[in-house]
């Protein structure tokens, strides 16, 4: 897969949401920081994404050296996905954003579910 060609950014949090927010990017790193995963393993995990989707995310991811491909030589073909070094260099970020996802659902709850579009 082709490197994504280096460009500047106007701060780091932008690099860091370019190369891994999004709807689907923070789930697919979550989910493999468990492991190697297989394409229909991510789909059934994330749920909701389509195919054609979820090949987009993992082809940037791999671009920006975060997940690796590896194809197997089998009838069916076979392929997996694992995170890099780099990749699991964002564990830190995924479970703290799990946390504060952990601590705004208790939050919600004790508020009866109330948002600013209630």
């Amino acid at each position: 897969m082709k490197k994504q060609e280096a460009r500047e950014y106007r701060c780091t949090v932008e690099a860091t949401v370019a190369v891994a927010g999004g709807k689907w990017k923070p789930l697919i790193i979550y989910y493999l920081l468990s492991g190697t995963k297989r394409f229909g393993e991510l789909r059934k995990l994330i749920g909701g994404i389509t195919q054609r989707s979820l090949t987009l995310q993992l082809r940037e991811l791999e671009s920006h050296g975060i997940i690796t491909r590896e194809v197997f030589a089998e009838v069916p073909p076979r392929v997996e996905y694992s995170l890099t070094e780099l990749g699991l260099t964002l564990a830190p970020l995924l479970n703290a954003m799990k946390e504060w996802g952990d601590s705004y659902i208790c939050w919600q709850e004790a508020n009866g579910n109330k948002t600013d579009e209630s």
